[in-house]
């Protein structure tokens, strides 16, 4: 697994790899890709620009436009389907080892796809990532190493520090 970027399987997975080139040209990078719904599913891409600063809606009508183009030529999805293109936000995904070690410090919640030691949850500090894994330090005290290739989910937790570090980054 390439640990610069989101882990995908199936059909998100198909669609990052049709989108990603365009977006790393444009100058973004993939956060993530996720796809809600049955009927007309939503084809969420979540991304930021390179070297992590934040997007603008100029930006998502850029990204939209562009993408949009690409995802009608690929074709993945058959029938009617909506693009929806977003920034990551403060309380964004860590989907990326990068990810993990650019919020070392701050606090995350974590779902695995299959259990660790029992587990599928854990919430805690994020402590950085190391051999394809995003290590968190739990309520407890103890560590945990978390595979990103089995990471359901993983997001920062909302929090004043993690609202002032990243208004501290914007300026």
């Amino acid at each position: 697994m390439d640990q610069d970027q989101p882990h995908h399987t199936g059909l998100e997975a198909r669609i990052a790899d049709a989108v990603t080139p365009t977006l790393e040209g444009m100058g973004y990078e993939l956060v993530r890709v996720s796809i809600r719904g049955r009927d007309r599913p939503v084809v969420q891409i979540m991304a930021d620009r390179a070297g992590g600063l934040p997007i603008g809606v100029e930006d998502c009508e850029a990204i939209s436009v562009a993408l949009g183009a690409v995802l009608d030529v690929a074709d993945p999805i058959h029938g009617a389907w909506t693009l929806e293109i977003s920034s990551a936000g403060i309380d964004r995904p860590l989907t990326r080892a990068r990810d993990w070690e650019r919020y070392a410090g701050h606090r995350a919640r974590a779902e695995l796809a299959v259990p660790l030691d029992g587990r599928k949850r854990f919430a805690g500090m994020v402590m950085g990532a190391e051999d394809g894994a995003g290590r968190l330090r739990l309520d407890d005290g103890s560590e945990v190493r978390l595979p990103l290739a089995d990471l359901r989910r993983a997001q920062l937790v909302l929090t004043d520090e993690l609202i002032a570090a990243t208004a501290a980054k914007k300026h």
